[in-house]
């Protein structure tokens, strides 16, 4: 396993904390006194991460912890990577929207990724992120958007699609605390610098994950609504307070120029998909420049190759 060195996490707000795991945040969340007692991990970070995930549990609640589920904002690879390790240590119930079920049975590929959307070396990366679904079919319970989760009470479960078609997103209102998941973040995702170095900016969803960008609009607008004092997202650092409310407030009424990418298979026309999985996906066009940048990186790679080969 890699990342099992000690753990460290960080205070999201009372009885929540986070870890971010390369570039990927995951969140472990404690029901408060009065309620049933016990904790859930929200997503499952990047494959070979369940020791790191494990490990800052332990260090949170107690050697031997164990949640009482795991609960997904979505099922795209870099939020469930590790999940399938976990369940083998952890064997607890998934809760996942129904829309995000098909990609966790088995039954359903993600749409492919857009790396023609630019703006960094993630987008072009995203070609080899895993779009394959997971079968974790015997743990798999479906979210109760109305009735929320048994095991996290106190927390609303709001949908927000978008960035995949049956992403969710979780508030609790007592403290206005927002586990926003992929459905905006808090950097520059389609950037390496920015995502390698944690750079602190409030965003659209990734670009080039994203399948639906009018849905996507209305779901951050949902959000905004709630005005938020603290929000933890996939990405990025935790944002707080006016500068948070005013930069969500800003990205929802400003959205198209500020998140929709120019151009690229998904601005214009979404994928399409239900309880069943993706059944359309629009035609790929490839531009000059996309192929040029590719082309660009193509060579490096293969630069890279031959250099390890030669040694």
């Amino acid at each position: 396993m890699i990342f099992s060195k000690s753990p460290d996490y960080f205070q999201v707000a009372q009885g929540v904390w986070g870890a971010r795991i390369l570039f990927v945040n995951v969140y472990f969340i404690a029901n408060r006194r009065g309620f049933p007692k016990g904790w859930v991990l929200v997503d499952a970070g990047i494959q070979g991460s369940a020791q790191r995930i494990i490990s800052v549990a332990e260090s949170i609640f107690g050697t031997g912890a164990k949640p009482s589920a795991i609960i997904l904002t979505h099922a795209h690879s870099d939020h469930t990577g590790a999940l399938e390790e976990l369940l083998k240590h952890w064997d607890v119930p998934v809760y996942a929207h129904e829309y995000e079920v098909p990609y966790l049975t088995g039954k359903s590929s993600y749409p492919p990724s857009d790396p023609t959307v630019g703006e960094g070396m993630m987008s072009l990366m995203s070609v080899f992120f895993r779009k394959e679904p997971i079968d974790i079919s015997n743990n798999i319970r479906i979210i109760d958007t109305e009735g929320g989760i048994p095991e996290l009470p106190e927390w609303r479960v709001i949908h927000t699609p978008g960035h995949t078609p049956g992403h969710v997103s979780f508030f609790l209102s007592l403290n206005t605390t927002l586990i926003a998941g992929d459905a905006f973040v808090a950097t520059k995702q389609e950037s390496a610098i920015y995502t390698i170095s944690n750079i602190k900016k409030l965003s659209g969803p990734p670009r080039y994950m994203t399948t639906d960008w009018v849905a996507a609009e209305a779901s951050v607008k949902v959000l905004s609504l709630l005005e938020p004092r603290i929000a933890g997202t996939g990405h990025g650092p935790v944002l707080r307070g006016r500068e948070l409310q005013e930069s969500l407030r800003n990205l929802a009424e400003n959205f198209v120029e500020l998140a929709v990418p120019k151009g690229g298979r998904y601005a214009e026309k979404p994928a399409e998909a239900d309880e069943t999985g993706t059944y359309y996906i629009p035609p790929f066009r490839s531009t000059t420049k996309f192929k040029a940048v590719a082309g660009l990186l193509g060579a490096l790679a293969g630069f890279a190759i031959t250099k390890a080969l030669v040694k």
